[in-house]
């Protein structure tokens, strides 16, 4: 029996539509469910049909409320500092060229460390009676003592102080996918500016970041939700704390779930988490990924 081109194809690609059937489309479809009903977890067996009242509770809840402006505040801070890190780092390798190839090698090795290692990393560092930040800046004088900053304990801080270790774990891969894009301009354009009397900011605003748009849709876009759904570096630092000043909605779905055994709740609550995060996927989607100067 001969294949056809189509049934080849399928056949390719069915090992891959099954893993997204059961590790995708299956757990979002019991999430939804679940977030329907009242479900407690000694009992997952006994569901109680309750409407949209999960909902409800869940967009009424100062808690919920509070733990989502601290994950949109919590996104924007490691998401404006990787982007412009990590911008600058793009183009300071691609104004060095061949000369940055060990410096790009280099930069890519917090990639390498998983998130949790990394939490625990910064944990200690950041601790304020002997961790290695407060003494380098008791050292240099900033401070008077090591005791002076309490990154992890003070609650007016404690959600910049969480997001170091995402700003210096993931910024490489904002600068190496940045530089990939940088990359891929053709120079002949660049050249035809420069032949123009177009200087260098002029072509950088005109021609560099209008072919960069699509690149920087995708680069805000991934590190925005990954950022948005951080768990194992903010537990590992905080768990939450103090005072819950660092529980973002990722944390507060896991304590609603686990720690209250209130499943239906957390999965309503988890849903609008989803749905929140493709609303603002696509704004900043059609709002960057516009026609730049290839589309016209």
């Amino acid at each position: 029996m001969k294949l056809t081109d189509r049934t080849y194809s399928l056949l390719l690609l069915t090992p891959a539509a099954l893993f997204i059937l059961l590790f995708v489309a299956y757990p979002l479809c019991t999430l939804v469910y679940d977030s329907f009903h009242e479900v407690s977890l000694l009992a997952l067996s006994d569901r109680t049909f309750v409407g949209f009242d999960n909902y409800e509770e869940a967009i009424s809840s100062s808690r919920v409320q509070d733990a989502a402006t601290r994950t949109l505040q919590y996104t924007a801070i490691t998401l404006s500092a990787e982007f412009f890190l990590g911008f600058m780092a793009a183009l300071l390798f691609k104004a060095l060229g061949e000369r940055s190839s060990l410096a790009r090698t280099v930069f890519l090795f917090p990639l390498m460390i998983p998130p949790i290692v990394a939490g625990l990393l910064w944990r200690y560092m950041l601790m304020s009676n002997f961790g290695i930040v407060n003494w380098i800046l008791d050292w240099l004088g900033i401070i008077q003592t090591p005791n002076d900053i309490s990154w992890l304990g003070d609650t007016s801080i404690v959600l910049f102080s969480v997001a170091i270790p995402d700003i210096w774990l993931t910024t490489s891969f904002v600068a190496m996918v940045t530089f990939t894009g940088l990359q891929n301009i053709p120079q002949e354009i660049i050249e035809a500016a420069k032949i123009d009397g177009a200087g260098a900011i002029q072509t950088f605003r005109r021609i560099t970041l209008p072919l960069l748009r699509p690149v920087i849709a995708v680069v805000l876009i991934i590190r925005g939700i990954d950022a948005a759904r951080t768990f194992d570096m903010i537990w590992i630092q905080t768990e939450g704390g103090p005072r819950f000043a660092s529980e973002v909605l990722s944390l507060q779905v896991y304590r609603t779930m686990i720690r209250y055994g209130r499943l239906g709740e957390a999965s309503a609550v988890a849903a609008l988490f989803m749905i929140g995060l493709l609303v603002l996927s696509l704004i900043a989607f059609y709002s960057i990924w516009r026609p730049g100067l290839s589309d016209t």
